[in-house]
């Protein structure tokens, strides 16, 4: 791959597997050193850093709850001991569940909230302390839920649509300061929480994919590329807007 990002410093949260792993590989393979950010599971962030340093790259594994002010903080002070900036910051940690709306509870609302949209807000503001003064990127991974909400899925959709209005407000507010900000809705992707929750191989699965005009499920690759176009210099012209990788699923 083409080196487009040589230089850059990127943090990349929720990046121990599934979308966010490839999202730090792929941003790694276009020149930038990646924090690969994970809430819990030390060894596949690991395995991300491994993959990343086997090809010449630069990685480093830091854990953080994105939902907690302490930890965020220290997390990017850690980052910036290692390597001295941030460039780019892609907000891509998130919880789904899923459930009729008389199951829902306060904690049920909050966790979604919390991670979802808090979890950007605290990022954010960490990394605004950071950037250099030439600007900055900011990637925020949405889901087509946001805009296509399917039945159970209503706090979760509403998180999403959150982190939506967010993404439009911060990049109209910051772009007097050249610091992008965009977000990516993708459609049905093939992750660890899509195999645990059994749904390969199912009457959904064949449902999404005759949805989907191109014929198949996404894969976590196909949104790392679009993170990768956007905080390059080939999408500088784009801010305050969403980009949908799906497939053409509606």
């Amino acid at each position: 791959m083409e080196q487009t990002l040589k230089g850059k410093v990127a943090l990349v949260t929720g990046a121990s597997k599934g979308i966010g792993a490839a999202i730090a590989k792929d941003l790694a393979a276009a020149g930038a050193a990646v924090i690969v950010n994970y809430a819990a599971s030390i060894t596949d962030a690991e395995k991300v850093v491994q993959a990343i340093t086997a090809n010449g790259g630069q990685a480093l594994a830091l854990q953080a709850n994105v939902s907690n002010a302490g930890d965020v903080k220290k997390m990017f002070e850690t980052a910036i001991d290692a390597f001295g900036k941030i460039d780019i910051l892609v907000n891509n940690a998130g919880i789904y569940k899923f459930a009729p709306i008389e199951s829902v509870t306060p904690d049920f609302y909050r966790e979604q909230f919390d991670i979802n949209v808090l979890g950007p807000v605290l990022t954010i503001q960490e990394a605004l302390k950071y950037f250099p003064a030439t600007g900055g990127n900011i990637v925020n991974i949405s889901s087509s839920a946001s805009e296509n909400p399917m039945p159970s899925t209503s706090i979760y959709a509403a998180s999403k649509a959150a982190l939506d209005a967010l993404s439009i407000a911060l990049g109209r507010e910051l772009g007097p300061r050249n610091i992008r900000v965009n977000y990516i809705a993708p459609g049905p992707t093939v992750t660890d929480g899509v195999k645990s929750q059994g749904l390969l191989g199912t009457e959904a699965e064949q449902f999404m994919v005759r949805s989907t005009p191109l014929g198949r499920l996404g894969q976590p690759e196909d949104i790392a590329a679009v993170v990768t176009f956007l905080v390059s210099d080939a999408g500088k012209w784009i801010t305050a807007d969403r980009i949908k990788a799906s497939g053409g699923l509606q």
